[in-house]
């Protein structure tokens, strides 16, 4: 082999396994790609279709129902979103309230954004009734959070066991997000959630992104190997 060519030999086996394994990459961003595709598919159907009654290990993914009775007199706030009205910005929060099942389990419920600055549970009617929503797990709070106050009922921190506690109460490991239309324009109607939670579907975009850097590899290659033959 002649010496110059020698000089290639290991770009080259580098060149080569770097390009291979960027191809990997996309085809396992298409991989990917399919799947979060069925993923988005049975959410879909998920929100079409009628809510099925609260499995034994459900996912955030599912509309499900909760039979049970509101805790009269018990409330919390979380959060402090700002909306825009016709009158200007109007301060408040998630109201949550807690829901007792047929078992005795309490779960939380989130019933959507209320315009207040201090938590007012709303005068459920009594007896037994379905809360329908899909449900959230803990969220860390963030590094600028605001202070949670149990004493007001007010929470930063998206932690069901922290809330129940505040209330006096043992609740499930999750919240139930509700799930509703919205109420009319000025209601003071909580605003429920209108649709299930939907995970970002990127993967297309990612297995392009790494087939590019395998075609940007070969013409870099194509450009090194001709600046060193020529600098013999």
């Amino acid at each position: 082999m002649p010496l110059n060519w020698r000089r290639l030999v290991a770009p080259g086996i580098t060149a080569f396994v770097t390009f291979w394994l960027l191809i990997a990459l996309g085809v396992w961003q298409l991989q990917r790609l399919k799947w979060k595709e069925g993923i988005l598919a049975a959410i879909h159907q998920a929100e079409i279709s009628a809510p099925i009654p609260l499995p034994e290990h459900p996912t955030p993914f599912e509309k499900v129902s909760i039979a049970g009775s509101w805790i009269p007199g018990k409330a919390a706030l979380y959060g402090d979103e700002v909306h825009d009205s016709p009158n200007g910005p109007v301060p408040g929060g998630e109201l949550i309230m807690p829901l007792r099942r047929p078992n005795g389990q309490v779960v939380l419920v989130d019933l959507g954004w209320v315009p207040q600055v201090l938590p007012v549970p709303r005068a459920e009617p009594p007896g037994l009734t379905e809360a329908v929503g899909y449900l959230h797990a803990p969220i860390a709070p963030g590094w600028f959070a605001g202070t949670d106050d149990p004493g007001q009922g007010l929470y930063y921190t998206f932690d069901p066991q922290k809330i129940g506690a505040g209330m006096g109460l043992t609740v499930a490991p999750y919240i139930l997000i509700s799930m509703g239309p919205k109420p009319p324009p000025g209601s003071m109607a909580p605003q429920p959630a209108q649709s299930l939670p939907t995970p970002p579907n990127n993967h297309y975009e990612y297995a392009l992104t790494w087939f590019g850097f395998a075609l940007v590899l070969i013409f870099e290659f194509i450009f090194f190997a001709r600046k060193r033959l020529l600098d013999l």
